[in-house]
């Protein structure tokens, strides 16, 4: 097995309980790790033996850009779902998605959450 890591992957989104935050939206990064076990050899140089980070990127993005969600811990749980069910060989994928902008009272640098599928 081996990993794969895309680290801060950069989307324009809506998510959030307030209603200031679908209407305004805000930028949300995403990293995903994942745990692969590749169905041929990697001395076989095959595309088929892994995943394509390529359609990694656009699978997280499409999630990411649709449906607004409440809970960045329900997006990341659907990106995790998704790459694991279009990349039969990841084994885990470990998604964090965030949220620089949060409503908080207070000064910080951004939110983060990690969710790790299968769970």
């Amino acid at each position: 097995m081996y990993l794969i890591r895309m680290k801060n992957c950069a989307f324009f989104a809506r998510h959030g309980v307030l209603d200031e935050e679908e209407t305004l939206g805000q930028r949300f990064y995403v990293d995903a790790e994942l745990t692969v076990d590749p169905d041929r050899p990697l001395h076989e140089d095959s595309m088929q033996s892994t995943v394509d980070y390529g359609v990694a990127f656009e699978v997280i993005e499409r999630i990411v850009t649709g449906q607004r969600r409440f809970l960045i811990e329900a997006l990341a749980l659907e990106v995790g779902k998704a790459l694991s069910a279009r990349f039969p060989q990841i084994k885990k994928a470990e998604i964090t998605v965030r949220k620089p902008n949060a409503p908080v009272r207070g000064v910080l640098d951004h939110v983060e959450v990690t969710v790790v599928w299968p769970q």
